[in-house]
């Protein structure tokens, strides 16, 4: 009879110490910044980058976006730091590393955690954003601020060249 209670409450000590398993199931990320070219002459019109090639200062070019055409990209920005700095270089005549121009694109922004839960953990969000750029290629670019990043669901920054 003692070892039958020993391993009853054997039993239930191991199976009230089991937690429920934590799996992050909302998905929480930290929103890249998308940048949208578009025409400078028809600033209607989504305009790809020939031969674009993306690096932030000090640091190598970023796979995904090494001498491609897009219209369109996502960064990262630097969660922790209040500024990140993008170097985008085109060549939109002929590949040759005469006709390279490199445009430099200035990020400045408040990083804020915010917590999801504590399987997720937490995600930055990114306050009072603003842009410039020293308009080598980019001619213009729309807006210069903004509130926040909190998605990346659509463009945050049109690029017009």
């Amino acid at each position: 009879m003692r070892k039958i209670v020993i391993f009853i409450l054997l039993s239930i000590g191991l199976f009230s110490a089991c937690e429920k398993d934590d799996f992050c199931i909302k998905n929480p990320i930290t929103p890249n910044l998308v940048l949208r070219f578009y025409d400078a002459n028809d600033r209607e019109t989504i305009k790809p980058v020939k031969r674009l090639s993306i690096w932030a200062a000090l640091k190598d070019t970023i796979a995904a976006y090494k001498s491609i055409n897009i219209d369109s990209v996502a960064i990262p920005l630097n969660s922790i730091d209040s500024k990140t700095i993008y170097h985008l270089k085109m060549n939109n005549v002929d590949g040759s590393i005469a006709n390279n121009q490199t445009a430099t694109f200035t990020i400045t922004y408040t990083a804020q955690e915010e917590y999801v839960s504590r399987s997720c953990g937490f995600k930055i969000l990114f306050n009072d954003v603003t842009f410039e750029s020293d308009n080598t290629w980019i001619t213009d670019f729309t807006p210069e601020t903004l509130t926040k990043i909190d998605n990346q669901n659509e463009a945050h920054v049109q690029i017009f060249h």
